[in-house]
């Protein structure tokens, strides 16, 4: 995936346009696609930021989002279950299934971590705790 314009740059072009020159003239100028001008000038008209917009998904723990601190509470309240049980829980109970990555993401977000912990052998623990 490509980088964002520099700020300098997208300065220029914005003040190429405003100055009256237009979108695809601007583009040659600058060797940027048209397009590129046309939604920094749509940008600027909407928001009056020149800044590039977020990239990426939001992380919002998507299915598991309702999910996410009743699963953390019997996390803590049973610290020695396998990513497979915690992964069949949801199904059993909510109708919700999801993968065994989803959980553990969403567990090590709230810090856990998957280590031997005596007596028990292995368990979920928070950063920090033993």
């Amino acid at each position: 995936m490509g980088k964002p314009y520099s700020p300098d740059l997208r300065d220029r072009v914005v003040a190429q346009v405003r100055a009256g020159h237009s979108r695809r003239e601007v583009a040659r100028r600058f060797g940027v696609s048209s397009s590129c001008v046309i939604k920094l000038m749509t940008r600027v008209r909407e928001s009056g930021s020149i800044a590039p917009a977020k990239r990426g998904r939001s992380f919002s723990f998507g299915k598991l989002a309702a999910l996410r601190e009743t699963l953390i509470a019997r996390v803590e309240a049973e610290p020695d279950q396998t990513l497979a049980e915690l992964t069949q829980w949801p199904a059993a109970t909510h109708d919700v299934h999801v993968h065994l990555f989803s959980v553990c993401r969403v567990l090590q977000a709230a810090g856990f971590t998957y280590k031997k912990i005596a007596p028990s052998g292995a368990g979920w623990a928070r950063q920090g705790q033993a």
